[in-house]
């Protein structure tokens, strides 16, 4: 019973770090422990992170027995695990003199057992990386057998060091099943919060790339061909149909170009530019972004407009002139997704270029042009004279072929 009740007890604590846990998942430092990486700043953090949760486990711990039953483990194997043996060995290394700190029968065991368990899941990563098994270490099954396997170790480095003896027998009888049970499954939920948000992140990353990618073909050499009613148009319409938003709009620096989605009863093209939004964005150049909420959003042509946020994006031509902007819109009853909105600044800079190449495709056709006429001005009159007498001397024998010779002299000098 006595077991029984120090499980409850250490479940509870262990509910605390995961709620920590959770709460971490909502923000961007839980992103670097999601990956095995070998970069210096993420290893920093996962020091530092599962350092906290060290040392929260023995403050947390309860007192028995002049030691004290804690979910300290959790911290000292996950952060080896996820950040490889040295990271590891310094969590343990910080949480185990942080417990020496506190003395006690078991100070120094456990100091010796914190650092044991943070350099075994270190070790664990060592060999899943090497064996190219880095899926495995995002495992609950491996962080939870590992975490066993350490509280094992723990109880017997308490049994070979801390004495008396027939005391840390005792103690070791009393805390070793509720201690092993609570870390192993709190470190192997802690690996599913991991886990789980792992998978959402490259559900998200993978539909991203792939509607990026998709709007990119789609998309392809249109405005290259001119940036127009018409062009624009084709370019609104794919965006609209991909981005699963309210509506997509495209404008030049002086009138709306294309429309498509909510409020294309109002928002027509052809149209000067009367938002303010987008006025700001031409002058700028920046991106200009009301979410409705904190940026409040009106429609500036219809009062009862159902369109509720906006993002506007200058579009750049030569010498990063603004030649216009794209727009996209969601209604009244959508939050803008932040996916969007960054995809949306993709979109703007793929079809800045298709913008730019087509002027200066069409520079280059002028160019050509140019260089053509100006060799036509500058015909020797001799070689006219020489053409002129040599067509009439072909069409004394051959009139069809004169006939041709003609034809090729007007082409020239088109």
């Amino acid at each position: 019973m006595y077991e029984f009740n120090l499980v409850l007890l250490l479940l509870q604590q262990m509910c605390v770090f995961l709620v920590i846990a959770w709460l971490m998942s909502k923000t961007r430092l839980f992103i670097p422990l999601m990956q095995v990486t070998v970069r210096l700043p993420h290893k920093l953090l996962c020091y530092v992170t599962f350092s906290i949760f060290c040392i929260m486990g023995t403050y947390f711990g309860l007192h028995i027995e002049d030691s004290i039953a804690n979910t300290r483990a959790i911290g000292a194997v996950m952060g080896g695990l996820l950040g490889g043996p040295v990271v590891g060995g310094l969590v343990g290394l910080t949480g185990g003199l942080h417990r020496y700190s506190m003395g006690g029968m078991t100070a120094l065991s456990c100091m010796i057992s914190t650092i044991v368990e943070g350099l075994l899941g270190g070790l664990v990563h060592s060999v899943l990386i090497r064996r190219g098994r880095p899926d495995k270490v995002f495992s609950p099954l491996t962080a939870g057998a590992i975490t066993c396997i350490a509280e094992l170790v723990q109880m017997l480095i308490i049994l070979l060091i801390a004495r008396p003896f027939d005391d840390a027998l005792h103690l070791v009888s009393n805390i070793a099943a509720p201690m092993m049970v609570t870390n192993t499954v709190g470190a192997a939920l802690f690996m599913r919060i991991l886990l789980d948000k792992r998978a959402m992140f490259e559900k998200y990353t993978s539909a991203f790339s792939a509607t990026a990618l998709k709007v990119a073909a789609s998309t392809e050499g249109i405005l290259r061909q001119g940036f127009n009613e018409v062009n624009s148009m084709k370019v609104a319409q794919v965006l609209y149909q991909e981005l699963d938003i309210g509506a997509v709009a495209i404008t030049d620096r002086e009138k709306l170009l294309a429309f498509t989605g909510i409020g294309d009863d109002h928002h027509l093209p052809g149209k000067p530019i009367s938002s303010g939004y987008t006025l700001k964005a031409i002058e700028t150049g920046e991106v200009v972004y009301a979410d409705g909420n904190e940026v409040p959003y009106r429609c500036s042509l219809h009062p009862q407009c159902k369109l509720g946020s906006t993002l506007v994006i200058p579009l750049r031509g030569e010498n990063q002139r603004v030649m216009g902007t794209i727009k996209l819109y969601e209604a009244k009853n959508r939050l803008f997704s932040s996916i969007n909105r960054t995809l949306g600044e993709g979109i703007a800079q793929l079809l800045s270029a298709q913008i730019l190449a087509g002027q200066y495709e069409r520079q280059k056709a002028l160019l050509t042009q140019s260089e053509i006429k100006l060799l036509h001005a500058q015909v020797n009159p001799h070689f006219l004279f020489n053409a002129l007498n040599t067509i009439k001397a072909v069409i004394r024998r051959d009139s069809e072929q004169a006939s041709q010779l003609v034809q090729y002299l007007s082409t020239f000098f088109r």
